[in-house]
């Protein structure tokens, strides 16, 4: 792997070992397919065995080496055994990826307190258990690790108490394991997906085609992001080229994060 690595090429990421938490589906599959089509060794997990049994197939398929897993990224142990088995299959570790989650609609004064735990356990306390896990199983230096979090981790939204504090503290775990495991060569980043095609999320925010041209007219880039869009972001944080960044918030969300684009000043002619 050179210093300025082709993401592009056939093999960019030949000899790689990858771990995908949450990847029967969605992003996260696209993210672990990405990184098949690139040269790498993939496990994938997921609680459900028969959607990671579907997902392992779809990349095995395709002719790629991988390990699909049954595992719940609330237990600790289950991920540890997982990663063990990859060490021993596969080879040390050189990338994670963390996107297990789960969410629902819910205004506050409804939210019971066990829906609002499940939040946290799914996706922040998993999110630790993966990247935790993970740690002793790392080909050191080197190791890139990307955690999958959302634009509510930093903006506040209307029935999404849960969800967004677990994403806040997705965040301020990316930033706080960089500082601590930088000195062993590990780099921590996390992308931000904004409003991505075909994912079971957009289906519900945009149920009719109205909707959906609301949501795109109010995107500075007028449209929604592309898995493959994501799975780019995750092979250039994962690559040599971004071989000095870490602690990062990467937001690929079509400028959704920068707030409504579709005022009436963007019929104002640009300035001279």
């Amino acid at each position: 792997m050179t210093l300025q690595q082709n993401l592009f090429a056939p093999q960019a990421f030949a000899g790689k070992v990858v771990l995908v938490a949450g990847a029967s589906g969605g992003i996260n599959l696209g993210i672990a397919q990405h990184f098949a089509r690139a040269g790498a060794k993939v496990t994938i997990l997921s609680r459900n065995p028969d959607r990671i049994a579907a997902a392992a197939r779809s990349i095995a398929d395709a002719g790629h080496a991988v390990l699909g897993r049954s595992a719940d990224v609330r237990d600790f142990d289950a991920i540890d055994a997982v990663f063990k088995e990859t060490v021993e299959t596969f080879g040390p570790v050189d990338i994670v990826v963390s996107g297990a989650a789960g969410n629902f609609h819910a205004a506050a004064a409804n939210l019971s307190p066990n829906g609002f735990k499940t939040v946290i356990d799914i996706d922040l306390i998993g999110t630790f258990n993966v990247l935790r896990a993970s740690f002793a199983h790392l080909n050191k230096p080197g190791a890139s690790l990307i955690s999958i979090t959302a634009p509510g981790g930093t903006h506040p939204s209307l029935f999404q108490v849960h969800a967004n504090a677990a994403k806040a503290g997705i965040n301020m775990l990316t930033k706080c394991l960089a500082m601590e495991w930088g000195p062993a060569g590990v780099r921590v980043n996390a992308i931000s997906p904004g409003p991505i095609a075909g994912t079971e999320g957009m289906a519900r925010l945009a149920a009719s085609p109205e909707r959906e041209q609301w949501l795109k007219s109010r995107l500075a880039l007028r449209d929604y992001g592309t898995v493959r869009d994501v799975a780019d972001t995750a092979l250039f944080l994962a690559s040599d080229n971004a071989k000095y960044i870490t602690g990062a918030i990467i937001d690929c969300d079509g400028g959704s994060g920068l707030g409504d684009a579709s005022g009436d000043a963007l019929q104002q002619p640009p300035p001279r």
